[in-house]
């Protein structure tokens, strides 16, 4: 997926962003990926990609891969305290189907992928998302990637 910046230079200093501001631009970026995944499947029926999406995008999925991650030295120490931000970072709100740890799990993934966007690390972004997409995150615990 192409960066949708260009080449004009953006003004967006991911470094200076709050936590909460790359979570929610990694959430829509990590949301166009995934669907794009099922329909390049061919799966089209709005139910089913609904219940397919879901594996991927909910606050739990999110966690568990990010908890899948962290097993093992994947992630570089500038992503680490990207995720270490995220993960503390007050949202103000009170998750409705998920616990808060779970929820704060989710909001480190999604600042993440929001920071590795915003800083143009699509190739890395990319390299996460289809380890997700290929399951291959389960392998990641034993040390196996």
């Amino acid at each position: 997926m192409d960066n949708m910046q260009g080449n004009e230079k953006s003004s967006i200093v991911p470094k200076q962003l709050n936590s909460l501001a790359l979570a929610y631009m990694g959430d829509a970026v990590y949301e166009v990926y995934i669907r794009r995944h099922l329909l390049e499947k061919g799966q089209v029926k709005p139910n089913q990609l609904h219940k397919e999406a879901t594996k991927f995008v909910s606050a739990k999925a999110q966690a568990k891969f990010l908890h899948d991650f962290f097993q093992s030295d994947f992630f570089t120490e500038e992503e680490q305290a990207v995720i270490r931000r995220g993960r503390n970072a007050k949202s103000g709100s009170i998750p409705k189907n998920t616990d808060v740890q779970t929820y704060r799990y989710s909001t480190a993934f999604e600042s993440l992928i929001g920071y590795l966007y915003l800083t143009g690390d699509t190739e890395r972004m990319e390299e996460i998302i289809h380890m997700i997409l290929a399951g291959e995150t389960e392998k990641l615990k034993g040390g196996q990637a």
